[in-house]
């Protein structure tokens, strides 16, 4: 796995043994920032359920100007805090332990966030209390990017819209925007 483009572009990221994580694959993810792109710049990103750092990385490497990982588990934050030393953009960076849904209340005191990446374990995609937190976190005009497998849609609730969704084999990708924009 590696960082697709901008200034990290090219690295090779590391991995987290075994399948307990997913990474998003290359070609999902080039597709996803081309359409991320005109919003990229200077933006505060949240990766949520961060796994590897590798969405959060390539918002950052792309112009974003900060992001927020989160994981719930150890190994997984050593791996994020290892490919931001690899791709030196641990200094636009910060690492955090928190369960979700739950820990979005913690993050409160800190938005609002331009771009939130979500891309939960598929099985147990908390979709519903997931997106009802990111509404109090997110700018007006600040967007939810929701992988998910195809087959376990994400539910488009109050106080969303849909923006627009792509699907890449058994992967597809929502994009919500906040209702109120």
């Amino acid at each position: 796995m590696r960082v697709i483009a901008g200034t990290a572009g090219g690295l090779r990221l590391a991995t987290l043994p075994g399948s307990a994580t997913r990474p998003t694959l290359d070609r999902v993810r080039e597709s996803l920032f081309a359409i991320l792109a005109p919003r990229l710049e200077g933006a505060r990103v949240l990766d949520l359920y961060a796994g590897t750092g590798a969405l959060g990385i390539e918002a950052l490497s792309r112009g974003a100007a900060s992001c927020r990982f989160v994981d719930a588990e150890p190994r997984a934050l050593s791996v994020v805090r290892e490919n931001l030393r690899r791709t030196r953009l641990e200094t636009a960076a910060e690492v955090s332990r928190l369960r979700l849904p739950g820990g979005l209340a913690q993050l409160r005191s800190e938005g609002p966030y331009d771009i939130a990446l979500l891309d939960p374990p598929y099985a147990e995609a908390p979709w519903e209390a997931l997106l009802t937190g990111l509404l109090d976190l997110l700018a007006a005009q600040g967007l939810a990017v929701c992988e998910h497998a195809c087959r376990a849609p994400v539910p488009l609730l109050p106080g969303w819209r849909q923006v627009r969704s792509a699907q890449y084999g058994q992967t597809c990708v929502n994009i919500l925007g906040r209702d109120d924009a």
